[in-house]
C-alpha cells in the first residue's frame, strides 16, 4: 500500500511514560520579607519586591543573588550619572527628588526614570548571567531569547539614564 493512503495502516499515538512525558515545574514563590538597598544619599533607595514585581523575577533567584545584582547595577548606574550627580548639588539640590522634574503618578518623573534604569541594568544582568541551564533545544532556544532580551533592556537603561539627564538618547550601530 502506497504511504498515506486511505487504505494505510494509522500508527499509533506515541507512549507517555517514563523520560519522554512533559514534566511541568512550577516556579518558586518569590520570598515574602521585603529588602530595601540604602542608596547614596542622592539617589533613591531601591525596593527588591518592588523589582520583583515590576520585572517578573520570580523566587528561582535568590534573595542574595538579586542583592548582589541590583548593588552592581545601582552602581553602575549611579556611576552613569555621577557628572549629573555633581552638577545639581553644585546647584543645590540634595536628592534627586529635589531636582525640578514633571510628577508621574506623584513622584518625579526623573525618580521613575532612575528605578527603571537599575531594573533594567539588573533584569539584563540576571538574563546574561542566570540563564536556563537546560542543554536541551528548548533551553537552548530560550537562552536565545533572553539573550534578545537583554539587548532591549540594555537600551531601555541607556534611554532612561539619559532620560534622567534630560539627554537625547540614540543608538548607533555599525553596518
Amino acid at each position: 500500500m502506497a504511504k498515506g493512503t486511505a487504505t494505510s495502516k494509522p500508527r499509533p499515538p506515541p507512549s507517555i511514560s517514563g523520560e519522554s512525558s512533559m514534566k511541568f515545574v512550577a516556579p518558586e514563590q518569590a520570598p515574602e520579607q521585603a529588602e530595601i538597598i540604602r542608596n547614596t544619599p542622592f539617589w533613591p533607595d531601591v525596593d527588591l519586591s518592588e523589582f520583583r514585581s515590576v520585572m517578573r523575577t520570580d523566587g528561582t533567584v535568590t534573595q542574595p543573588r538579586l542583592k548582589q545584582v541590583a548593588l552592581s547595577a545601582i552602581s553602575e548606574v549611579n556611576a552613569e550619572l555621577y557628572e549629573f550627580r555633581r552638577r545639581q548639588q553644585m546647584l543645590g539640590y540634595a536628592s534627586l527628588a529635589e531636582v525640578p522634574a514633571e510628577q508621574l503618578d506623584g513622584k518625579s518623573e526623573r525618580i521613575q526614570h532612575y528605578f527603571n534604569a537599575v531594573y533594567c541594568w539588573a533584569r539584563a544582568m540576571l538574563n546574561e548571567r542566570y540563564q536556563d541551564y537546560d542543554a536541551t533545544a528548548s533551553g537552548a532556544k530560550r537562552g536565545e531569547e533572553l539573550a534578545e532580551a537583554s539587548g532591549d533592556l540594555w537600551r531601555d537603561a541607556r534611554w532612561a539614564i539619559s532620560r534622567v539627564q534630560d539627554a537625547p538618547h540614540c543608538t548607533v550601530e555599525l553596518i
